[in-house]
């Protein structure tokens, strides 16, 4: 059985879609009130072609926090050091929490919204599946008798898109002194191993 590719119109409908997705969510001060009808009205389609593109808000959020998210996915998958493969962990680790960091700081709202769909666990998600395994095989080259998998999970709470908001919004910390304390944090735990 071949899989069947989807309409041109359905393709251009969805990518209409996130494009205003994209645009509402950047300018909002306030993410969580935006509904479907608005997203489906800035596209020009009807609500019902955005629930068949994307199932409901939850899966909307995802496809967007993904496609912003894939010029960060290539570059650690292909890329050069320091985030590209072959790169030596010590220098790994660090720059891939950084690029986390500055894609969270960056799209600060998306991945608030996202985190805070409620409907299941952020451990459970795509992308964080994808961090993770990430950070834990460059952390398994590392020498140490540290579990690289519960490393990979504590490194990775260091960028919860709510600890990311609280520091970056109410305690009003500078991007470059949060990327500077995470680069510390993870330089202390890659030294303890």
């Amino acid at each position: 059985m071949t899989e069947r590719k989807p309409r041109k119109d359905a393709a251009r409908n969805r990518q209409a879609l996130l494009e205003a997705a994209d645009v509402l969510f950047a300018r909002s001060e306030s993410p969580e009130d935006l509904t479907m009808a608005d997203v489906a009205a800035a596209a020009g389609v009807g609500k019902g072609t955005l629930f068949r593109a994307f199932g409901d808000r939850s899966g909307l959020l995802r496809a967007l926090y993904e496609a912003r998210l894939e010029p960060v996915r290539e570059a650690v998958e292909t890329g050069p050091p320091p985030l590209g493969p072959g790169t030596p962990p010590q220098e790994r680790v660090p720059a891939l929490l950084d690029a986390l960091l500055c894609f969270k700081l960056d799209n600060r709202r998306l991945a608030l919204a996202l985190e805070e769909t409620g409907g299941s666990s952020p451990y459970q998600s795509g992308h964080y599946g994808w961090w993770h395994g990430v950070l834990r095989s460059v952390l398994e080259q590392v020498p140490g008798p540290v579990d690289a998998g519960f490393t990979a999970h504590a490194l990775l709470a260091a960028t919860r898109a709510d600890l990311v908001e609280h520091l970056a919004g109410p305690e009003g910390v500078p991007r470059e002194r949060l990327r500077a304390q995470l680069a510390g944090y993870a330089a202390g735990v890659l030294t303890a191993r």
